[in-house]
């Protein structure tokens, strides 16, 4: 049956070279730079990629995405498959083995009641689960005997690979989390801050948004690892002074996402205590439009809700103004080279799911985006320089994390609005809030109290319908939810729903990848909701010491940090 095309390779193998390690710990200290501070170790309550990213030093998924983005297994004994057995003949259902012996860093045994727990803990709709879309079309999560776990759906899937797969779907304790689901679920401090996991590491102390003390995991299923007995994960600071602690001053073994120009990248190398490393993947820089209105002025409750849209972005010709005036290229130039590449698609890899017609947003246009708002009854009346319509001023609120790069688009961009007449404020906010999961702040991304706002991220895995899926109607962040939620602009488009509905039962690759691109050329074409700018290289560094690193774009970065050891 075509159905069963997208299974039939599933199980591939990524092999790492061994490294000359003779036990746990006898490397003693290894020391990693995030310059977005982790504010949590639940990745279900925070959609930000370094609290994901840290949190996997401790919780670990049945299985994970490798370098190549084939599927490989980690706590299950092998990735299911139609050929397998693992994966029904009708695609209604995935059942994993789990490795047998499995123990939880507290010594107690790792069984299939852990993970019908996790999955039935992201889809309490009381959670605000941030992983959510993982979880898309679950009817059912059995447990079938103490190592074998089987998750139905309600309808056939092809792609069953959402639910515990890569570092957004981990594994939690369910002796550790079992009151905290629901309502509860932010209220668990202890929990959220210090998870028991399988993993490579402990954590022995968190302080949110800044250090992240971890030991060695005594009960780790490898007695030869990790090689380094402790991490200091340091959090906050900069791009640039993650980069020169690494590269320059060999102060630390491992900087992330080094969002530099090119040029401050290079004059960093010739310190010589560390190297760059680069991959594409998926991962795009981009505007996200607000469709609700975010104004103060508005109850607390009822603020960027849909229950009001927004005044000024619900218009498509001013969506579409704004994207026009940008030019992408000189963004990539002056901010990435050769490790970015602009881009119109939301969607930019795999091949087979990148869009090859929406391409119209690659060449800047300031005299069209002029007319386009004048046809729309976007005019300046009072010739102060900006438009308005209807006694109501173009003028909009721009937000993005700090960062140098960042900031340099912010105001390239603002100039290139002003040009067509539009007033932009800008706001950064610090980056280990602004990702954050805090309900109560009103500068998270996901709070979005912005008219627009920039950032980048990415999906596990090879295959996008998960992502997609982030922007299903009802799905956006709201109080309900504690402000957790993946459609992060409260988009909502029926035909784009129907279209997920569809990818979700379809096998056949080509056919998935044509309705991939329609929905991603829906979302950044057709609604201009998202306007992607940046295909962006994930960049990151290490020391000339450190040995076993494999950047991985498909995955967190810290996916096979339990094979890093101390090169002599």
């Amino acid at each position: 049956m075509k159905m069963k095309t997208l299974l039939l390779g599933a199980a591939a193998c990524f092999a790492m070279a061994p490294a000359a390690m003779a036990e746990r710990g006898e490397d003693g200290n290894v020391n990693i730079i995030y310059w977005q501070a982790p504010s949590i170790m639940n990745p279900f309550l925070s959609g930000g990629t370094k609290d994901i990213e840290a949190a996997s030093l401790v919780i670990e998924p049945l299985g994970r995405y490798d370098p190549t983005g084939a599927l490989v297994p980690f706590l299950a004994e092998e990735i299911p498959t139609v050929e397998n057995g693992g994966v029904s003949e009708d695609l209604t259902s995935i059942t994993w083995k789990i490795k047998a012996g499995l123990k939880w860093s507290d010594g107690t045994d790792f069984t299939a009641e852990d993970v019908k727990f996790t999955g039935d803990y992201c889809m309490n709709p009381e959670g605000g689960c941030a992983q959510l879309a993982k979880f898309t079309g679950v009817e059912v999560i059995e447990v079938i005997d103490p190592l074998t776990v089987k998750v139905t759906f309600g309808a056939p899937t092809p792609n069953p690979y959402g639910p515990f797969m890569g570092g957004q779907s981990p594994i939690l304790q369910k002796a550790q989390f079992e009151n905290c689901t629901g309502a509860a679920a932010s209220t668990c401090t202890d929990q959220n801050f210090a998870p028991i996991g399988t993993g490579p590491f402990v954590v022995k102390d968190f302080r949110p948004n800044d250090v992240i003390s971890l030991e060695a995991n005594p009960n780790y299923r490898d007695p030869a690892k990790p090689a380094f007995a402790t991490v200091n994960f340091k959090g906050g600071g900069d791009a640039n002074a993650a980069g020169r602690a690494v590269m320059e001053t060999g102060e630390f073994d491992y900087a992330w996402n080094l969002q530099l120009a090119p040029d401050v990248l290079a004059q960093m190398a010739k310190g010589g205590k560390g190297v760059a490393v680069a991959a594409f993947g998926t991962l795009v820089e981009r505007i996200e439009m607000n469709m609700t209105d975010p104004s103060p002025e508005l109850p607390e409750g009822e603020r960027a809700t849909v229950a009001h849209p927004h005044p000024i972005l619900s218009d498509f010709n001013v969506r579409k103004a704004l994207s026009m005036a940008i030019d992408r290229e000189l963004l990539v130039e002056i901010g990435y080279g050769q490790a970015g590449r602009a881009t119109c698609n939301l969607v930019p890899a795999p091949d087979l799911y990148a869009s090859e017609s929406n391409t119209d947003c690659l060449v800047q246009d300031i005299d069209g985006a002029k007319a386009l708002l004048e046809g729309a009854g976007w005019t300046d009346t009072d010739g102060d320089g900006i438009r308005d319509k209807d006694g109501m001023k173009l003028s909009l609120l721009y937000q993005s994390s700090t960062n140098a790069v960042r900031q340099d688009f912010q105001a390239l961009i603002k100039d290139w609005w002003s040009q067509i007449g539009v007033e932009t404020e800008l706001r950064n906010v610090d980056s280990s809030v602004f990702f954050g999961g805090d309900a109560g702040s009103p500068d998270t991304f996901q709070k979005f109290y912005a008219d627009v706002e920039m950032y980048a991220n990415n999906f596990d895995g090879t295959d996008p319908q998960s992502y997609l899926s982030m922007y299903r109607c009802g799905n956006e962040p709201k109080p309900s939810s504690q402000w957790q939620g993946e459609n992060i602009n409260r988009f909502c488009n029926e035909e784009y729903d129907a279209l997920l509905d569809e990818l979700a039962k379809t096998g056949e690759l080509g056919k998935r990848g044509e309705i991939a691109k329609r929905l991603n050329d829906i979302i950044t074409k057709e609604t201009m909701t998202i306007v992607p700018l940046v295909d962006r290289g994930r960049v990151s560094a290490h020391s000339n010491s450190l040995g076993g690193v494999a950047l991985n774009t498909w995955d967190s970065e810290l996916w096979n940090v339990a094979d890093w050891y101390r090169i002599d």
